[in-house]
């Protein structure tokens, strides 16, 4: 059996955005709270679903756990605006990698703690569309909890018609998204090191392997034997 779906996180992973994201949500709870967020406050709640994390980051900061849905909304409201400022681009390598990889008979799919309005509008200023760039796409609202449950995973395997997790690589740039690859059993659970987490962070996770990038993991596969035989 080898490797028949990529099961990638988006923002830090796939698509470089500057960590944008994190920096916005973090000053969102700090206008709401009066102070800043810490850094360490932070860390655990990258990879995970927005409105999960702000009510983590209220919760745990002493704030009001039921003003979560006002926060994300002004924080969703500012999104768009700062990825229009940031230009968000694919990391070195990865559109010819996953080309690749397709044209090999991999199939593809993003998961994401986002929205899929937001997912979508990230992947159009990367010129990136499902079903042509990419085979799927699992967003936050299709799954009962985000990372580090693996369900984000097993909707990535859904979508795709992937049976097995045998068959499924999953890489991400944050513990959660190795957390959520372990969780589903996945083949492969790969670290990169493109975003938030850091190589430390990372090998502290559970994981299969560490790269510099999604560009690296044609290579890995190849060495590894798990590509589909065409």
């Amino acid at each position: 059996m080898t490797v028949s779906l990529l099961s990638l996180d988006m923002a830090g992973t796939t698509i470089d955005e500057g960590g944008v994201v994190y920096e916005l949500l973090s000053r969102c709870v700090a206008d709401e709270l009066g102070c800043p967020v810490p850094a360490d406050v932070l860390a655990p709640w990258t990879g995970t679903d927005k409105t999960e994390a702000i009510r983590g980051l209220l919760t745990t900061l002493g704030g009001d756990p039921a003003r979560t849905e006002a926060v994300y909304a002004g924080f969703a409201a500012q999104l768009d605006e700062a990825y229009a400022a940031a230009t968000p681009t694919l990391f070195p390598g990865v559109r010819e990698a996953i080309a690749s990889l397709r044209a090999a008979g991999v199939k593809v799919a993003l998961q994401t703690g986002y929205t899929r309005q937001v997912a979508e509008g990230l992947l159009a200023r990367v010129g990136w569309e499902v079903g042509i760039d990419v085979d799927a796409l699992a967003t936050s609202e299709l799954v009962t909890a985000s990372r580090p449950a693996p369900y984000l995973v097993f909707r990535t395997m859904e979508l795709t018609g992937t049976r097995s997790v045998a068959e499924v690589l999953v890489a991400g740039d944050t513990p959660n998204d190795l957390a959520a690859g372990t969780a589903a059993g996945a083949r492969f659970v790969v670290g990169v090191r493109t975003g938030a987490g850091s190589a430390t962070d990372l090998g502290r996770s559970r994981h299969t392997h560490l790269l510099d990038g999604v560009a690296d993991i044609p290579a890995l596969l190849d060495a590894a034997g798990e590509l589909p035989t065409t």
